[in-house]
């Protein structure tokens, strides 16, 4: 039975309100204002809409304005579940707030708390608005300028380095400096043309791969394949922002394919062009970037 909790019942409705908290902790970071809930409690009582389905579940509202009605809490013990008490609480209370006229009824939950927010996604609660958190430290690391260096170079998977220099010279409209390696020519530009001249060189050489160090912390190559981008590595890869968990895993190396495509091996690969969610996890960035380079048997 869904009834109003009076002053007698405020020992009944903090115990209810406890078993919630410990239940569906906050998170971590945010202080325990449970003392406070406990103190404002006794006031909800006598003020605001505080119901009670025998003793085992509780739901409190508050007027939040002409028009809304905030849903506080609704709680149902575990084992008193699946019989429709939380379902009914909640619609006592949006009729009382409709009674008072109110026609919004709005509530928070967690973002992990999935179970409840697919119930009220089923009961028709939308997203309003979102409570975003970061940590300092990442939001720091995110925000401050560039401090080191960015640069790179294109390595082109042929001994023909007159080709290249005139085909690298055509597409940048400038004189370009090159220099041969074992089975490579390398190609110096500029940080921003090194994804497009990798793949325009490929289209004529088969293999080119873009490699670079960005902002003095994270290495990115971009390997292609006569014009088709088949693999592309960042050491941190969301170092530039979050990301969704597919195009995480897609910045991590592939090592069967840069073995077939570079005759590296795929062992050392994975061993070197490792990703991490920070670049404080991995080898200093210019020594990755090297480790990287050798890997791929190119100049650094």
């Amino acid at each position: 039975m869904i009834r109003p909790a009076t002053a007698d019942d405020l020992p009944l409705v903090r115990e209810l309100w406890q078993a919630f908290e410990d239940e569906i902790p906050d998170e971590p970071w945010r202080s325990d204002d449970l003392a406070e809930d406990f103190g404002w409690l006794e006031e909800a009582v006598r003020d605001e809409i505080v119901l009670l389905a025998d003793e085992d579940g509780l739901a409190v509202g508050r007027r939040k304005g002409e028009r809304l009605g905030f849903l506080e809490l609704v709680y149902v013990r575990p084992e008193a579940r699946r019989k429709g008490l939380a379902a009914e609480l909640v619609r006592e209370v949006a009729s009382r707030f409709r009674e008072a006229g109110a026609d919004m009824l709005e509530l928070e939950v967690l973002a992990s708390n999935t179970d409840a927010r697919a119930i009220y996604d089923r009961w028709g609660f939308k997203p309003v608005e979102l409570t975003l958190g970061a940590r300092v430290a990442d939001l720091e690391r995110r925000l401050a300028p560039a401090a080191g260096p960015t640069f790179g170079a294109v390595h082109v998977q042929t001994d023909d380095v007159e080709k290249v220099r005139r085909d690298a010279a055509k597409l940048l409209r400038r004189e370009v400096e090159v220099s041969s390696g074992e089975g490579w020519t390398r190609v110096e530009a500029k940080p921003d043309e090194l994804r497009n001249l990798a793949r325009e060189l490929s289209y004529t050489a088969g293999v080119s791969v873009a490699l670079g160090l960005e902002d003095g912390a994270v290495v990115r190559y971009v390997l292609f394949d006569r014009g088709s981008m088949v693999d592309e590595y960042l050491s941190v890869p969301e170092y530039y922002g979050e990301l969704p968990p597919g195009d995480v895993i897609a910045l991590g190396a592939n090592p069967t394919v840069v073995a077939r495509l570079t005759n590296a091996d795929p062992a050392r690969v994975r061993a070197v062009a490792r990703t991490a969610s920070s670049p404080t996890e991995l080898p200093p960035a210019e020594e990755l970037y090297r480790q990287v380079a050798e890997v791929l048997g190119v100049q650094p």
